[in-house]
């Protein structure tokens, strides 16, 4: 049984990591809203964006371009996203779960594919560091962390449109935690390339026999704001994996929380009782010794 001076130590100790935990939240708390309000900020542009593409689809032609050629798919890029930090519950496992049920479910659809894994954030490049073998590969970028300025994202998106040109991939997919609130997160699975009719038709016009008068051409229109569009839905995938990060961090946090009052508690209850102990067996001595006087 523990001694009053080693229950006092412990529950001191517990004491100072609820207000550690509490702390934390607080400021994983304010990441959130902070990315909350980054959300909000790309929203119209990429609502624009959208919303050109819903009209120009409207109309009726044919659009070609190198950004929406459908074709076998041999090679396979997914870009997983994760963190940087730890403490953050069972997010990056969760993620990497959600990878592995994906590859899997390429390799049953396409066969035997080629698939190169760019797993950001170092917690994830740890994940993933095992799952190294003949038809899967492992390309670690030095500048890809969870915490990248809006510039590295749009060069990265740039390598990924420009392998995908080049044929070196066939496809490309992002795997990453979707934010709707500070309580839920959602596991996503979203195709990059080739990009489909389904990815940008959401905003079509309500009125699809509006006459336009394209200038330039609707085709050249199109092939000028496409990459914008991918290049506002990979910015749009950081942001909202970085919300959803704090947001799990928040939610062990509390957890983490709860358990520290609830561990102090039972310490409380257990040190009053071995307190109350000392000083009734202190009082039983001081009785008997008069006694035997």
């Amino acid at each position: 049984m523990a001694t009053l001076k080693e229950l006092k130590v412990r529950i001191g100790s517990v004491a100072s990591s609820e207000k550690i935990t509490g702390a934390m939240k607080m400021i994983s708390s304010a990441k959130v809203h902070k990315e909350e309000q980054s959300l909000k900020r790309l929203k119209p542009f990429k609502d624009q964006i959208k919303s050109i593409m819903g009209h120009i689809l409207s109309t009726g032609e044919s659009f070609n371009s190198p950004l929406i050629e459908d074709r076998e798919v041999k090679r396979v890029a997914i870009v997983v996203y994760g963190s940087d930090d730890g403490l953050c519950g069972a997010y990056n496992l969760n993620i990497f779960k959600g990878l592995l049920l994906e590859c899997t479910r390429l390799q049953d659809l396409y066969g035997e594919i080629d698939i190169t894994i760019y797993p950001v954030g170092r917690k994830m490049i740890k994940a993933v560091s095992h799952l190294k073998d003949n038809n899967v590969k492992i390309e670690i970028d030095d500048n890809l962390s969870s915490k990248m300025t809006g510039d590295k994202v749009s060069e990265f998106t740039k390598g990924l449109r420009d392998s995908f040109l080049s044929k070196d991939f066939d496809l490309v997919e992002t795997v990453y935690m979707a934010f709707y609130s500070m309580s839920r997160q959602k596991l996503t699975v979203e195709q990059l390339f080739p990009v489909t009719e389904k990815m940008l038709s959401g905003d079509k016009p309500e009125d699809d026999n509006q006459m336009y008068l394209f200038e330039p051409s609707a085709n050249s229109i199109f092939n000028e704001v496409l990459p914008m569009f991918v290049m506002s839905s990979m910015q749009e995938i950081t942001v909202q994996n970085r919300a959803s990060e704090q947001a799990a961090r928040v939610m062990a946090m509390q957890s983490a929380n709860d358990n520290a009052k609830k561990l102090f508690e039972e310490l409380q209850l257990e040190y009053n009782k071995l307190r109350q102990q000392s000083i009734t067996t202190e009082l039983l001595d001081i009785l008997g010794g008069q006694v035997e006087k």
